[in-house]
């Protein structure tokens, strides 16, 4: 089969189509759901969301799992797109690539974070595919290519030492040398931000435009950016304060997934009522608190589809060793990637990560900074037309 820019399927990456198929997984899975007993009432009535995930959202979770969950219709939807596996440098990646009819469309890579998964990209695909015009008016397309990170969902978990910076260079094989694009354009969230940012940095030739919503450089609280004499505007400000709040309660478990991800990962290996607690504590704290109206299509449902499909493929430790393989992979000091390409960035407002235009400006070429009322860490699924309309905005400085 044939791509823009060379043969899809060059010799040696054993790539094969792959369907989604866990079903065999749901009966221990939905067993373990229903007999995993939860306290019958609040400790500690009062403190709401402040110490964590509440026992009621919790049990709402739960039974929604056990009554409404439809894991078959989420396979099924999964498998609507055209899947793959490819084996590069010994891992196993699995990946979307979902092609637009139009013959100039720019190829686009995007990355997830955790705890999310490909399916974090999955509502702006068909969208991104399909032909449409920039604020300029430039018709746009893309060739979308959606990775699952090693370690997450059906990537295998990579060796011991393994750096975003090894996975940037493993994605740059997948696009270059295994579906043939001579040059192509970024996108990243969280961690994905990282490997995303690598290759805008690494691979300057070929990853030759990049869309972030996220920064692999740690945000600056509110006394280092007045040293830097960096201003921030009333919507900047509600940004910044979301910031100081997860910094002062909300990274406990950055620091274990960095250090100890064993003592966690194992505790709830096999416990998908463990896996959604820890899980949907930080999607339902980390997004917009209108979620699931809309434009946001982040409901229950799209969090048991998450935590269902880390706990089916097995791969929550795995996942976790993200943080303790890149200790320093979220930098603290600014600096210039080295390229030329252009950047743009998408701030949304209840993101937990929060970088004025000025940060944003340090570390690329930056021709395009945007902020969003609505959304949060995972814009995807929070504001899918937003996220939808900036990637686009890469048509007007796409040069081939």
């Amino acid at each position: 089969m044939a791509v823009a820019g060379g043969t899809y399927g060059s010799k040696g990456f054993n790539l094969r189509p792959f369907k989604v198929e866990l079903s065999s997984g749901l009966p221990r899975m939905f067993d373990l759901v229903k007999n995993t007993e939860l306290p019958a009432h609040e400790e500690y009535p009062g403190v709401g969301s402040s110490f964590g995930i509440g026992l009621d959202v919790l049990k709402s979770l739960k039974k929604e799992w056990l009554t409404n969950f439809d894991w078959q219709k989420a396979q099924a939807s999964m498998n609507r797109y055209e899947q793959y596996t490819v084996e590069i440098e010994g891992l196993t990646i699995h990946f979307v690539h979902e092609k637009s009819k139009d013959p100039h469309a720019i190829p686009i890579i995007l990355q997830h974070g955790w705890p999310g998964s490909f399916l974090e990209m999955v509502p702006i695909i068909d969208p991104l595919k399909s032909q449409a015009k920039t604020s300029t008016g430039k018709p746009i397309s893309f060739n979308v290519v959606v990775p699952s990170l090693p370690g997450h969902a059906f990537s295998s978990a990579p060796p011991a030492n393994w750096t975003v910076e090894d996975t940037a260079r493993v994605f740059n094989t997948l696009m270059t040398k295994v579906l043939g694009y001579g040059t192509y354009a970024v996108h990243g969230t969280d961690w994905g931000s990282a490997t995303a940012y690598s290759m805008y940095d690494q691979f300057n030739q070929s990853a030759r435009a990049a869309h972030l919503n996220f920064l692999p450089y740690f945000p600056l609280l509110p006394e280092a950016l007045v040293a830097q004499n960096i201003s921030l505007s009333p919507e900047e400000e509600f940004e910044e304060q979301r910031l100081v709040d997860w910094e002062t309660n909300g990274n406990a478990y950055l620091v274990e997934q960095t250090t100890k991800p064993n003592t966690i990962g194992l505790a709830i290996y096999d416990s998908p009522l463990g896996q959604l607690s820890w899980i949907a504590e930080k999607y339902i704290a980390w997004s917009d608190p209108r979620q699931g109206t809309g434009p946001s299509l982040l409901t229950h449902n799209e969090i048991l589809t998450e935590v269902s499909l880390y706990y089916l493929t097995r791969s929550i430790v795995s996942s976790m060793y993200i943080y303790a393989q890149n200790p320093n992979g979220f930098m603290t000091t600014y600096h210039k990637a080295r390229t030329d390409a252009p950047l743009l960035f998408s701030s949304f407002k209840y993101n937990v990560g929060f970088w004025p235009q000025q940060l944003v400006a340090r570390v690329g070429n930056l021709v395009k900074y945007t902020y969003h009322s609505f959304g949060g860490h995972f814009p995807g699924l929070d504001n899918p037309p937003a996220l939808t309309a900036d990637i686009r905005e890469i048509g007007n400085y796409w040069e081939h």
